[in-house]
């Protein structure tokens, strides 16, 4: 998911994904060939065609179920509309955005395995730090992509074609950025052309209350159980073809946003969130 929040170096591991779950199983080797968890689903586990289990895939499978575990137990996810979620195939998670944790809390309850996209700078540095900042990156799903060139945004919906193209579940936050003031804000159409091009379902993804848990400038958020609504996924094909529309992308977009609005209740602003930041506090 692409976040226009800064990003501080001591949480810097945790800016991305983390797709946990409590309901994870381990991968164990018999006689020297890996057998899969019986929690995975094979295409989010084996990207591609090559199958091979590469460290950051084993390192994952421990996350998810210890460290997963541990969130579930302190953070108790009150869960509504998880049968949305598409038990196979390639669907976009698009989600309003709270808190840091959303790309925390929002996997974790999903069986399935959402990628996420992350800043390139995460799997760039030298010396053990920059090994376990990129080796966790990568253990937990995030895909890197360079977001402060002119080519940003045509990046992430390229990363994003490759995920659904392999069947997989691609999460994005539609505003493109945290709510400043815990508003809707208006959606960038990145959504839109994703589901145009790919002909994959949108699954709106509301997070009731990660912003309450984790203000603005809070590292770690309070202790509370976090609740998030999934609705019923939405079906654009109707408009296949119709990519490079611009009226059309527009219409998708606030399709989508009309449905986070529903399933959060937040007030919409017709406005760029981005914006609404440039101005600073009070505008």
């Amino acid at each position: 998911m692409v976040d226009g929040a800064r990003d501080s170096p001591a949480a810097a591991p945790f800016r991305a994904a983390c797709p946990f779950s409590h309901a994870a199983g381990t991968a164990r080797h018999r006689e020297g060939r890996p057998r899969r968890p019986a929690a995975a689903a094979p295409r989010s586990l084996r990207p591609g065609s090559t199958g091979a289990y590469t460290l950051e895939r084993v390192i994952y499978w421990v996350l998810k179920a210890t460290l997963g575990s541990l969130l579930w137990a302190v953070w108790r996810p009150q869960v509504e509309g998880l049968e949305h979620v598409p038990e196979g195939g390639p669907a976009i998670l698009a989600s309003n955005h709270l808190a840091v944790t959303d790309s925390f809390f929002m996997p974790l309850v999903v069986k399935r395995r959402v990628t996420f996209i992350a800043k390139e700078e995460y799997f760039t540095g030298t010396g053990f730090k920059g090994w376990f900042v990129r080796t966790f990156m990568n253990a937990v799903g995030a895909i890197p992509v360079d977001r402060a060139g002119g080519d940003a945004a045509t990046a992430s919906l390229d990363t994003g074609k490759r995920v659904l193209g392999e069947g997989r579940l691609f999460g994005i936050y539609p505003e493109g950025t945290r709510s400043p003031d815990g508003r809707l804000y208006r959606g960038k159409t990145g959504v839109a052309r994703l589901a145009l091009q790919t002909g994959s379902p949108v699954v709106p993804v509301a997070m009731l209350n990660t912003g309450e848990l984790q203000p603005i400038g809070r590292r770690i958020p309070r202790i509370g159980r976090v609740k998030i609504k999934f609705g019923p996924p939405l079906d654009f094909n109707r408009y296949r073809g119709l990519v490079g529309d611009r009226f059309i992308e527009r219409a998708v977009t606030d399709e989508v946003m009309d449905a986070l609005r529903a399933l959060s209740g937040q007030d919409y602003v017709d406005e760029y969130a981005a914006k609404v930041k440039e101005r600073g506090p009070g505008s």
